[in-house]
């Protein structure tokens, strides 16, 4: 988590976010580590912990539609390290993460992205995400 942030803002401390994951990380919420295992093929793994070698993670949580009342997965975070960017690593794990919603049973899948992370968005623009809501923030000095 602290990778993404430090990317999208230059700013540090980001101790706050330790708190996030002791509130949310649990049997309940699955995550999943993208480990290279031979470098010179390109070869990658879903390993069962995090490695030195990780390359890339998925978190995956639930959350409540506030329309409609139904449970429905929800990606706290999807991270590929900058240099393994581009060679479908994040919707190789979009994919699993719409996979393993369905076989629970969810209906859909939600995530939240910050406005500037163009190349996020278009990720999930390209997998069929679309806005249902805005969060919107006021800074109160």
């Amino acid at each position: 988590m602290q990778r993404t942030y430090q990317e999208l803002e230059t700013a540090d401390g980001y101790a706050h976010l330790a708190k996030t994951i002791d509130q949310y990380l649990s049997n309940e919420t699955p995550l999943w580590w993208v480990a290279a295992v031979d470098r010179s093929e390109n070869l990658l793994k879903l390993p069962s912990s995090r490695s030195s070698q990780s390359v890339a993670c998925l978190w995956l949580g639930t959350a409540i539609d506030q329309l409609h009342g139904d449970r429905h997965a929800h990606i706290f975070l999807l991270y590929v390290l900058p240099q393994h960017r581009r060679r479908g690593i994040g919707k190789a794990l979009m994919l699993h993460a719409e996979a393993w919603a369905k076989e629970r049973g969810d209906r859909q899948i939600g995530l939240q992205v910050f406005q500037s992370n163009h190349a996020a968005r278009n990720l999930y623009d390209s997998l069929g995400f679309g806005t249902q809501s805005l969060w919107m923030v006021k800074p109160l000095r």
